[in-house]
């Protein structure tokens, strides 16, 4: 808020720290006043003030001096000058070395407003930038990705580990696993945190477009290229440039990948200008790479580059123990985006997601969960609020072996039905209409099935009589 915000005005001239001050009092900021460079500098000692708005031309310390002082003190501090005409080579040169801009004497009262406003929203936006990387650094520790499995746990130390190194990384793992959390937590964990983390999906973009979208291009490099365009590369300078599914990437760009790699350096497509760029690699497959160099399909040299780490993220249902821990972060996480008021899932509905095999792993299970929630109706998630595909996939358990090698084929069909007709009441809530839809069939043949298998005792013969 403009109220938090003091702005230091530093000029010999009384009137103009008066005017000034008014002003700037107006449009809500805190102001103080100096009237020399020294004082002026003795109140950024002392007070931190957030914009320094200050002439040049004073006696003793001059602006520019004490704007060098400054900015020594706090680098980055936002410093506005106010210059005449004839120091203007001066106040060009001043921006160069850090200040954030001047204005001309004599000047409109407006101008001064618009400067010192435009000073305070970037000074906003830049608190804002140093939260959300903050909020980022949290949300990617270590110790927030949820798993009790132990080979999760394992991996996630060694991702801690290899974090604040610039050693290339491969991660494999099937569709879904959470590869891309993984590359974030690297690079969040890094040196490299307060810099980009850039991603590119190597097989959604098309090919023709690969090379520029890596490298960027020149004005009129192709048709269609009517303006100058930076790449990915250039956007991570710095930073992590994170290649999901590389398995997906041509041949002929394998070859100029391998070349920023191993000099650090390209030109943009059109472009004769060779950029430098310090970029660590973090790349993400579910395909076997290895299996692709045999094959001719992947540069050996790429991979030997790429592959410096190469980490494994196990599927969801090799880790069983995480699927309620998952289930429960995404239920209050889909609560909270919905508006939604869901304490929990019932047994049956945690049986089910136990049971099932995950093909899509987390994602999928974040999307069945999310689903639930938009679907459910009370302050329970079950079984029926999750998507019909998890339901029905569960419901083809065979029967234990002990317990079918004890039975008859006709009993075993005969408990098979019982226990699948049972299940349908309970998520039915009991409800034999819903039940015999669900389970296809009619009213009047559910209700012999519930008498034939003992199921709903004297209250069911009589349903069944009525019935005929």
């Amino acid at each position: 808020m403009k109220a938090d915000y003091q702005i230091l005005i530093v000029d010999d001239d009384e009137s103009i720290r008066r005017m000034l001050a008014a002003v700037l009092a107006r449009e809500g900021f805190q102001t103080a006043t100096a009237r020399d460079g020294e004082e002026g500098l003795a109140l950024f000692r002392s007070g931190s003030p957030d914009i320094v708005l200050m002439d040049i031309r004073m006696p003793g310390l001059s602006g520019i001096e004490a704007m060098r002082e400054m900015l020594a003190l706090r680098p980055g501090a936002t410093v506005i000058l106010m210059t005449a005409y004839a120091d203007l080579d001066t106040a060009v040169q001043a921006i160069k070395n850090g200040v954030f801009d001047f204005v001309i004497k004599p000047f409109d009262l407006a101008e001064i407003g618009l400067l010192v406003n435009r000073a305070y929203q970037m000074r906003e936006m830049r608190r804002e930038i140093r939260s959300l990387q903050h909020e980022l650094s949290e949300t990617y520790r270590f110790d927030r990705i949820i798993t009790n499995d132990p080979a999760m746990l394992a991996l996630c130390d060694s991702v801690s580990r290899i974090a604040s190194s610039n050693a290339s990384v491969v991660i494999h793992g099937e569709s879904g696993v959470g590869k891309e959390l993984l590359a974030a937590s690297l690079h969040y964990n890094s040196t490299r945190a307060q810099h980009p983390f850039v991603k590119v999906n190597c097989g959604a973009i098309p090919e023709g477009l690969l090379e520029s979208e890596f490298f960027g291009h020149e004005k009129g490099a192709f048709t269609g290229a009517v303006a100058r365009r930076t790449g990915r590369f250039e956007h991570a300078d710095g930073g992590t440039l994170f290649l999901d599914e590389i398995g997906e990437l041509p041949l002929a760009l394998q070859v100029k990948l391998l070349r920023v790699i191993q000099d650090r350096e390209f030109e943009r497509v059109g472009g004769e200008k060779t950029l430098k760029v310090d970029v660590r690699l973090v790349a993400a497959t579910n395909r076997d790479l290895a299996a692709m160099v045999a094959a001719g399909t992947f540069r050996q040299d790429l991979f030997y580059r790429l592959n410096v780490v190469s980490l494994s993220v196990p599927p969801l249902r090799d880790r069983p123990t995480d699927i309620a821990l998952l289930a429960a972060h995404f239920l209050r996480k889909f609560t909270a985006e919905h508006g939604r008021e869901i304490d929990d899932f019932d047994d049956h509905a945690l049986a089910v997601m136990q049971r099932y095999s995950w093909p899509g792993n987390v994602r999928e299970l974040s999307n069945a969960v999310e689903r639930a929630v938009v679907m459910g109706s009370g302050n329970m998630v079950l079984a029926e609020d999750l998507p019909l595909s998890v339901v029905q996939a569960t419901r083809q358990a065979p029967l234990a072996g002990d317990e079918a090698s004890a039975k008859t084929l006709k009993e075993q069909v005969r408990a098979f039905e019982a226990r699948i007709i049972q299940q349908a009441l309970e998520r039915n809530l009991g409800n034999r209409s819903r039940t015999a839809n669900e389970l296809g069939i009619s009213r009047r043949a559910l209700l012999y099935k519930l008498h034939e298998l003992d199921l709903d005792g004297d209250d069911c013969a009589e349903a069944v009589a009525a019935c005929e």
